[in-house]
């Protein structure tokens, strides 16, 4: 019967045969390759998103064809903080993004706020950088 050797008080256990150092070394190249990966998407800057415009609608102005009319980026942004939004208790007036301009009416668009882009009003006011909502927010 072989003999057990017994560890002096205090020194750390052996690691058991087959080594778990290798499967340390796996997690934490993995932890670090998911740790780049989150770092490089959060160090994206918003010049690097691709580009998109909006136009400040009417609502009630849909006509068959589906477009709006447009007004002044003033019925979408707040005066006193130039935050944008849609307003009225019905939503009266909102953004319309990425539509085709033809006269005073946009067709062909979207009134769903798209992420991860850079959103700017013909008009030139700045409704969102990047993809976090940015500057702006939505409600009455």
């Amino acid at each position: 019967m072989p003999v057990k050797r017994r560890e002096p008080a205090g020194s750390p256990p052996k690691e058991p045969r087959g080594g778990t150092k290798a499967s340390s070394a796996v997690k934490l190249a993995v932890l670090g390759a998911i740790s780049l990966v989150v770092a490089t998407g959060c160090a994206e800057s918003d010049d690097d998103l691709p580009e998109t415009h909006a136009d400040c609608v009417e609502a009630d102005s849909r006509a068959e064809d589906g477009s709006y009319r447009i007004v002044d980026d003033s019925y979408c942004v707040r005066e006193d903080s130039g935050e944008t939004f849609s307003h009225g208790s019905y939503q009266a007036y909102h953004w319309y993004y990425s539509g085709v301009y033809v006269g005073d009416r946009v067709s062909l668009g979207s009134t769903v706020r798209p992420s991860d882009v850079n959103i700017s009003s013909r008009g030139g006011t700045v409704i969102q950088r990047g993809g976090f909502g940015g500057r702006g927010s939505s409600g009455g």
